[in-house]
């Protein structure tokens, strides 16, 4: 089959009659019924039946649109993409970050990079560790920022910078002096872990398992940001990355970095086989500037 019949065939699937069909693709009635005649004379079988005026699909019709609908997927996704290289120059960065960056590094740092090229635009979206590099596998993404992520031979990895863990707490309902907290103050205390946390929550268990230190975990929160969130409200404290951490500061919570420090890596990661644009490479950049030095 034709590209174009591919297309065809798409519409009439999805729109339930020639007219409707015509119409979406902007032609002609005629031109949609001679495409069909000439797509069922290629494949040797029908694939609509007319039943009271509607277009209806054959059991061949059904199984060959889930092929057709991948590839109809493709062309679009093609078509997004030249119109986004015409319209904005150096194209749309599709951004996938970890939530904890979400607060404020990411917002930041896209605030900050389109100032200075106005013409890209973003799509950004928040999602747990797991799930970021389940978005570049799928194409849904074209870079993902996350931490620690795992060695794999499909992915590229840049390191950006780095950060440490941090105990987040009310002011008054933690003692504390100095910059820095001992891990051993955490010793018996009840706290708000955050479940599937992924890399992060894998270093502080085992930092804790190594000091033989145990930590009574009273509620279990999804995200950082939702385990500051009731840290806020005066659920007890927590353990999150220093950015949630550093993002929550004006809402009246306070934090320690850890003593010794519980450090961990902020890198990007992209697909081997479509290497970075352009603008992703200078977005990668200036994302590591402000990583390093966050504004707010």
């Amino acid at each position: 089959m034709r590209l174009r019949h591919v297309e065809v065939f798409h519409a009439i699937y999805v729109n339930g009659s020639i007219s409707a069909a015509a119409r979406s693709l902007n032609v002609s009635q005629p031109y949609v019924s001679q495409a069909l005649q000439r797509i069922q004379d290629e494949v040797g079988f029908m694939l609509f039946e007319r039943v009271r005026g509607r277009m209806t699909p054959t059991l061949e019709a059904h199984t060959l649109f889930r092929e057709a609908a991948e590839v109809f997927d493709h062309l679009k996704s093609l078509r997004r993409a030249v119109a986004n290289i015409r319209s904005h120059g150096e194209g749309r960065i599709r951004l996938a970050v970890v939530p904890s960056l979400g607060l404020n590094i990411a917002p930041q740092a896209i605030a900050g990079f389109r100032v200075r090229h106005p013409q890209v635009t973003f799509e950004v979206q928040t999602l747990h560790h797991g799930d970021l590099f389940r978005a570049l596998y799928e194409r849904e993404c074209d870079l993902a920022i996350a931490y620690e992520p795992p060695a794999h031979p499909r992915l590229a990895r840049i390191p950006l910078g780095r950060g440490e863990l941090a105990v987040l707490f009310k002011p008054g309902n933690l003692e504390v002096e100095g910059k820095r907290l001992s891990l051993d103050r955490l010793d018996q205390r009840e706290v708000i872990g955050v479940s599937g946390s992924g890399p992060l929550g894998d270093l502080l268990a085992r930092s804790l398992e190594q000091e033989n230190i145990v930590v009574h975990e009273v509620i279990a929160a999804q995200t950082f940001y939702v385990a500051a969130a009731l840290v806020r409200c005066g659920a007890g404290l927590t353990v999150v990355d220093e950015f949630t951490a550093r993002a929550s500061l004006p809402l009246g919570v306070d934090f320690r970095l850890l003593s010794p420090a519980l450090s961990f890596g902020v890198e990007c990661v992209h697909l081997i086989d479509r290497p970075l644009s352009t603008a992703c490479r200078e977005f990668t950049a200036h994302f590591r500037d402000v990583l390093s030095t966050p504004a707010c």
